[in-house]
């Protein structure tokens, strides 16, 4: 997560996903089993519950799925201005991804 892209969604999940105790509706899912025993695993090492458990990682789901709606933004401005790169644009991202950090 990349804490300067914080969404107010991603911002308002993660605080609700993170509570030490869960409150709100309570959904019936059906689970294959596999991945339920794979869930319980994951609940038990990281010591929380499994209902903290499931809410992250929708939470997480939902906030991944939430970047397409930007992706779609962003398409839509260039294909209103056009994607072509100039050789300025081309040098300041030569010169700005030598600064970032992988």
């Amino acid at each position: 997560m990349i804490p300067f892209c914080t969404s107010p969604l991603e911002s308002r999940l993660t605080r609700q996903a993170s509570a030490s105790h869960i409150t709100g509706m309570k959904a019936v899912v059906s689970i294959p089993d596999a991945v339920f025993a794979e869930g319980e695993r994951l609940a038990q090492r990281l010591r929380t519950s499994r209902s903290q458990l499931y809410a992250r990682a929708l939470s997480d789901f939902v906030i991944q799925h939430e970047d397409d709606k930007i992706t779609a933004a962003m398409n839509s401005v260039l294909d209103d201005v056009g994607a072509e790169v100039d050789e300025f644009s081309r040098r300041a991202a030569r010169r700005t991804l030598r600064h970032v950090e992988w």
